[in-house]
């Protein structure tokens, strides 16, 4: 039976497990080998310990860096580890990285120094570096959370199957809904478009992208809530045997998710994704590389000219990463090492 979500509970539930432990920053190595545990959310709810090993040379730079990105369902995951390959042919640097619940989690392992770089969403770093948006970060700004790029739009899907009968936004009334990891910004956005909306009552699941499609799939939610670059894996897997539908986002609904937020924009999933027959309009919020102010300036330099001189080595989200608009979007200051490199 749905029931009535309250939003301000599951904001604060989502930035409560984002930013645990905020304080105790960690600073740079001293030549040894320091090994930290964590415990962190996986991707399944349950909490798990996380092993980050920073590896430094005689002169303080760290040569073994910690990259957090998100679920292995989405396009976090995959294009974090194509960045491990470029940046270590490129650079004396390795980069260990790690599945996480994404965007709000990350900046807190970024604040407390468990993470030397992360992927994060352009509207959670303005929140947690101003200290607004999200009720966690309300008085309590991550101030060491520093910018280095950002890369590609990131879309709002808002997935069903054709067998549901949720044609429209308002077919998501009384709807069983994944909106997300909690503690990912993909929470927080879903969270906002369904007030956007006026969707007042649901029931609420909380998953990764992957656990997620196997819940459309077997029947046990009528939509999920998934942000990233098109195409997603875990969508287009599911679009591999069932017939799935991205719920359109437009009018008077898509105006009145901008209106809620400025850092929302027009964007559309082509036709051909995901099997669909005619494009499906939405909204996209901007994918970026975040680090901490303790990070030295010469091992951001390295890393983001890494990344940018070796583009033509990825293969993800190739036509929009670029070192030309790498800052279209920014929504926090440059960490000086990446403003070294872009000049």
């Amino acid at each position: 039976m749905a029931r009535k979500l309250d939003r301000r509970e599951f904001i604060a539930a989502t930035g409560a497990i984002g930013i645990t432990g905020l304080a105790g920053c960690t600073g740079g190595g001293d030549g040894d080998e320091e090994t930290t545990t964590t415990a962190d959310e996986g991707m399944d709810g349950e909490e798990t310990e996380t092993e980050t090993t920073t590896e430094t040379g005689g002169d303080g730079t760290e040569s073994r860096l910690s990259w957090h990105a998100g679920g292995t369902g989405g396009t976090y995951f995959p294009l974090s580890n194509e960045f491990k390959s470029v940046v270590e042919a490129n650079t004396d640097f390795t980069l260990q990285v790690q599945s996480t619940g994404a965007s709000v989690e990350n900046v807190g392992s970024l604040a407390r120094g468990n993470a030397d770089f992360a992927l994060i969403q352009n509207d959670v770093a303005f929140f947690a570096k101003n200290g607004t948006g999200i009720d966690a970060f309300d008085g309590n700004p991550v101030e060491n959370l520093s910018g280095v790029a950002t890369l590609y739009p990131e879309t709002i899907h808002i997935v069903t199957l054709a067998d549901t009968g949720i044609e429209q936004p308002s077919d998501l009334e009384g709807a069983t809904i994944n909106t997300g990891d909690l503690g990912s910004g993909t929470q927080v956005n879903a969270t906002q478009i369904l007030e956007a909306l006026g969707i007042e009552d649901f029931t609420e699941q909380n998953t990764g992208f992957s656990q997620a499609s196997d819940q459309l799939k077997n029947g046990d939610i009528d939509a999920a809530f998934v942000v990233g670059g098109w195409p997603v894996g875990a969508i287009e897997e599911l679009a591999a045997t069932e017939d799935v539908h991205i719920v359109p986002v437009e009018g008077d609904n898509r105006q009145a998710v901008k209106d809620a937020a400025p850092f929302y924009a027009d964007d559309e999933i082509p036709s051909g994704t995901y099997g669909l027959e005619n494009p499906a309009p939405t909204v996209s919020v901007q994918a970026m590389i975040a680090t901490n102010a303790e990070q030295p300036e010469a091992t951001v330099e390295a890393v983001t000219e890494a990344i940018f001189e070796n583009v033509d080595d990825l293969t993800i989200k190739t036509d929009f990463i670029s070192k030309e608009t790498a800052q279209d979007g920014m929504s926090i200051d440059l960490h000086p090492g990446a403003q070294a490199y872009f000049g």
